[in-house]
């Protein structure tokens, strides 16, 4: 292993991710930001991932082929072997390797940093369990090997970052003994402030007295939309000119869209599909509230998002969203019960003044969470990796 003189020095860092551009998702964002925050501080950054149709040759990204999933044909599944990758990683001397799955790739990775001698950090996205209605069998067992298989992972490596304190309290909670580290994905808030106010209704023809209540993300079960859906048709009785704006795109589109027709709120819900980045930061400053229902996110990225665009959120409180919000001050957070959710919507949509006052801390409040100084962050725990790492192997040398 090399020896790292001084923290001033630049790093060359192995990323090994089961999910990668131009798929899109939270741990994407993630990897793209921390990445180019971290190039931007003069580190080498190589991505090792899998193979997407129509995808574009990158430096510094290594492809691996893949099939693709047969719940989400979106996703690829990389296939955890290359006749190239031996002796291209031999080539980098890399100082660390950070993973983001313990899947695949994930897996792939730490057997390189284990061969190569080199620190392994894993941050774990994703508490994946949550997840299991995507198995096709038994999903008990499924919940139950998903869970062993996450803490077996978490106790081979050297460093664990989570996003919130929720987070870290579940691995220890389920036997996790390696050193963890609380580091929230950064937001480059900067892009927040560039966005069109106008160009979301524009789009989509959204007349200038409707009020927009947003929501972004997959759109998959484990995002609890449904649950919003019934939310904003109880909405509507009182407060007819609002639209409820879905971006993104995912497996249950289909349903929801159907679920829609059902409630009869389909003149009221738009359906923006998958767009790109600039455009959905045009839809957050657009709009007048966030709202946001799963019960299953570790941060909520979005939530920082909409904050960063000044925009007040009601969110249900659960796991790592509840960090993400200053309960009435920039936002509201409630349990899962329907009518204390349309509550808080309707008294942002009645109250200018409070939804102003709110946007203004919201705003103010996410400054924590610039990506600028969360990469930041993260160079100081690889730093402290690095030097446990030297320190333990003159340790084992010495005995």
């Amino acid at each position: 292993m090399k020896l790292i003189l001084g923290e001033a020095s630049a790093l060359k860092i192995g990323i090994f991710t089961d999910s990668y551009l131009p798929y899109t998702s939270g741990v994407v964002r993630s990897i793209q930001t921390f990445s180019e925050e971290l190039m931007n501080c003069g580190h080498e950054v190589y991505v090792f991932a899998p193979n997407y149709r129509h995808c574009q040759k990158e430096n510094r990204v290594f492809r691996f082929a893949s099939i693709p999933s047969p719940t989400n044909p979106d996703f690829a599944l990389a296939i955890p072997f290359s006749l190239r990758l031996r002796p291209f990683i031999r080539r980098l001397n890399l100082d660390l390797i950070h993973v983001h799955s313990p899947f695949l790739l994930g897996r792939l990775g730490a057997q390189y940093a284990r061969r190569l001698g080199v620190p392994l950090v894993f941050t774990f996205h994703t508490i994946y369990e949550k997840y299991v209605h995507y198995v096709p069998f038994n999903q008990k067992l499924a919940r139950e090997l998903t869970q062993r298989i996450g803490k077996d992972f978490c106790n081979r490596c050297d460093l664990i970052l989570v996003p919130t304190a929720v987070v870290g309290s579940y691995l220890q909670e389920i036997g996790v003994r390696t050193p963890i580290q609380i580091l929230p994905t950064g937001i480059k808030i900067e892009d927040f402030q560039k966005g069109d106010p106008n160009w979301l209704r524009h789009r989509y023809g959204i007349a200038p007295e409707e009020k927009i209540l947003l929501f972004v993300g997959r759109l998959g079960q484990e995002k609890n939309i449904e649950f919003l859906l019934e939310c904003f048709q109880s909405l509507r009785y009182d407060y007819p000119l609002t639209k409820l704006v879905l971006v993104g795109s995912g497996p249950a589109e289909g349903a929801l869209k159907k679920k829609v027709a059902d409630l009869g709120i389909a003149d009221g819900v738009v359906f923006t599909g998958l767009l790109p980045y600039n455009e959905v930061i045009h839809c957050y400053t657009g709009a007048d509230v966030f709202v946001f229902a799963s019960v299953t996110e570790t941060q909520g990225l979005v939530i920082g998002e909409a904050k960063s665009a000044g925009l007040p959120a009601v969110v249900v409180d659960a796991y790592g969203v509840s960090e993400m919000i200053e309960e009435g001050k920039d936002g509201f957070l409630t349990g899962l019960e329907k009518k204390e959710f349309t509550n808080r919507v309707c008294q942002l949509l009645k109250d200018e003044r409070l939804r102003k006052e709110m946007s203004s801390r919201a705003v103010i409040s996410a400054q924590r969470l610039s990506s600028a100084s969360c990469a930041q962050r993260l160079i100081v725990c690889y730093q402290e990796v690095l030097k446990d790492k030297k320190y333990n192997a003159i340790n084992e040398r010495v005995l």
